[in-house]
């Protein structure tokens, strides 16, 4: 199983990159990450949602969502170059979303333009 989301993964990113001001619902302040800058904030690290749903980020590319009301998803993810994290699940779906910071807040923006803040760590 891992090796097809890895396959489903290698396709995914050999498409065209997405250019984020045309293809992305941005905002006014929303800046965007360098892979570099995308891969420290995330590698080895958990976020957490409002709805108590986490996004697990392992550091060699695994990737578990768990739901605020219980369940968890299992994948693989993978930076790109304009502030995209991707990620294949083993169930075979797959979802690209844009990571920004806005007033010092992360935020993912889904590709339907939907924003989900970060809690902050504390």
């Amino acid at each position: 199983m891992k090796k097809l989301c890895l396959a489903l993964l290698i396709a995914a990113s050999s498409a065209p990159a997405q250019e984020p001001a045309q293809e992305w619902a941005m905002r006014n302040g929303d800046a965007l990450f360098s892979r570099a800058e995308l891969q420290e904030r995330l590698a080895g690290q958990t976020l957490t949602f409002y709805d108590d749903g986490q996004s697990r980020f392992g550091p060699n590319g695994g990737y578990s969502y768990t739901y605020g009301v219980g369940g968890t998803a299992y994948g693989v993810y993978e930076i790109g170059e304009d502030s995209t994290v991707c990620i294949a699940f083993d169930n075979g779906a797959s979802r690209c979303d844009l990571y920004v910071m806005n007033t010092a807040r992360l935020i993912v923006v889904t590709e339907e333009g939907q924003r989900f803040p970060v809690r902050p760590a504390s």
